[in-house]
This record gives structure tokens, C-alpha cells and sequence, in this order.
């Protein structure tokens, strides 16, 4: 294989299409402390009326496996469908106490709103120096997360202006697109910039993420290990896998 800085050029491709969490910012750590928080909670409580004996949310295993990003409402019930639990799907506007797919979901974003608020975001310094190294490169770039909180965590982070596009939940829900690991969001971005998917790269640290990029048919499709799950990236789509996308920087 070429030297990683050699894998994003001009002449082979004209954007490169990010994930926002664990791939742009650190915001992976926070999604997965807030999922365990919730579902625990959720647990603990049909264990005390008797349900079922608890058995705690897995950071590990559970989040990268039900929930790491799907829409928010698809985690819910990814993981929920995982322990055999089913729970009504409840309304959109349902408040964060309901034990409904949509009650637990809210739940979740407000204990994430919570953490943007108290300044828990930060940018990973190589992924930062590679979106700028595209741009002086004229290669466009986008962001494509399943959060609805995606333009607050990139304000917070500091590089909400170093993006042509952003397909986040709220585009989601506009245009009716199913997400990850379904390609829609990712075409979608790329139709926003002009370019043509062969000619896009993905860059996923999410295994249905990776999926969405390969279901896609774009040029090049990066994933990035931030414990452990290199084999499992491959495994599920991705050509090359890096540690840090400072890697990528030439």
C-alpha cells in the first residue's frame, strides 16, 4: 500500500465525507458514557419490579454493536431488540421519563445536551489538521452524523466553519433519510457537494457507518481505531484503517 498522506489526492478524488463523533471530535466518549447511563438506569429499574435480572449496558461490546451511529430511536431499539425487551415506540415529543423507544432516546440527548453545555467537547488535533490540509488542497469536505446536536458540537469544538455540507438527524428527518448503515446520508452529502460518490471518500470510526460508505459505492472508504476495532472495521467495509487521522496528513 501507498504512504497514508498519499491516499487523498486531487487528482483521485474532489471530497471527503467525515463522521462527526469519535472521527472529527472526542464526543464518542460522551455518547457512549450517556447511552450507559440511560439503558442502566432503564435496567436496574425492570430488575427492581421483578423483569428480569439486571445486566448492565456493555461500553464495549453493546455500543459498538447496537448503537454506534444510528439515529438515535434505532439504537433504542437495536439495543433493546438485543436483550429481547420490547417497550412501545412511543412519540417523538414522549418526555425523557417514558419507557418508550422515543422517552429512552430523549433521555439519552438530554444527558448529551447536558455535556456539550458543560464543555466536554474537544477536536481531535489530527482529524482538525487533515480537514485543513484537504481545503488548502481544494478538496471539499462534509460532515455526515446521525446527531441532531451536530452543528452544537461542532461550535463547540471550534471548526463548525471548516465544512462545505452537513447531513446531521435534523436533514435526516427533513428529507426522510434512512441512516446508517444504509448509504442515503452519505449520497446525500455528496449530492450537497456536487460530487460523485466514486470520486468521495468516507471516514467512519462506527462498523455501520463503514457499512454505509461500502453500501455506497464510494472511491474510498477510511476507518478509524480508537480501541480495538481495526479487524472489525475491515471486516465491515472499510480499505484502510488508521489509528489517527493525523496519519493521513502529508
Amino acid at each position: 500500500m501507498s504512504s497514508p498522506s498519499l491516499l487523498i489526492v486531487p487528482d483521485r478524488f474532489d471530497a471527503v465525507l467525515f463522521d462527526l463523533d469519535g472521527v472529527l471530535t472526542s464526543t464518542a466518549k460522551i455518547h457512549s458514557r450517556c447511552w450507559k447511563v440511560m439503558f442502566d438506569d432503564f435496567l436496574a429499574r425492570r430488575a427492581a419490579d421483578g423483569t428480569e435480572a439486571f445486566r448492565p449496558f456493555d461500553i464495549v461490546s453493546d455500543y459498538k454493536l447496537y448503537v454506534d451511529g444510528k439515529p438515535r430511536y434505532d439504537g433504542v431499539r437495536s439495543f433493546l431488540a438485543s436483550r429481547n425487551i420490547s417497550v412501545p415506540d412511543g412519540k417523538p415529543t414522549d418526555p425523557p421519563t417514558a419507557a418508550t423507544v422515543c422517552g429512552l432516546g430523549n433521555r439519552k440527548d438530554e444527558l448529551v445536551k447536558a455535556a456539550i453545555n458543560r464543555g466536554e467537547v474537544e477536536a481531535y488535533p489530527g482529524s482538525v489538521a487533515l480537514v485543513r490540509r484537504l481545503r488548502e488542497q481544494g478538496i471539499r469536505t462534509a460532515v455526515v452524523s446521525s446527531s441532531n446536536n451536530c452543528e452544537d458540537v461542532l461550535r463547540a469544538a471550534g471548526i463548525e466553519g471548516l465544512f462545505d455540507a452537513r447531513v446531521d438527524g435534523l436533514v435526516s428527518t427533513e428529507f426522510h433519510l434512512p441512516g446508517k448503515p444504509a448509504p442515503d446520508t452519505y449520497l446525500k452529502a455528496a449530492e450537497m457537494l456536487a460530487v460523485s460518490p466514486a470520486r468521495a471518500v468516507v471516514v467512519e470510526d462506527a462498523l455501520a457507518g463503514v457499512q454505509s460508505g461500502r453500501a455506497g459505492a464510494f472511491g474510498l472508504v477510511i476507518g478509524v481505531d480508537r480501541g480495538g476495532s481495526r479487524d472489525a472495521l475491515r471486516a465491515h467495509g472499510a480499505d484502510v484503517v488508521v489509528t489517527d487521522l493525523g496519519e493521513l496528513v502529508s
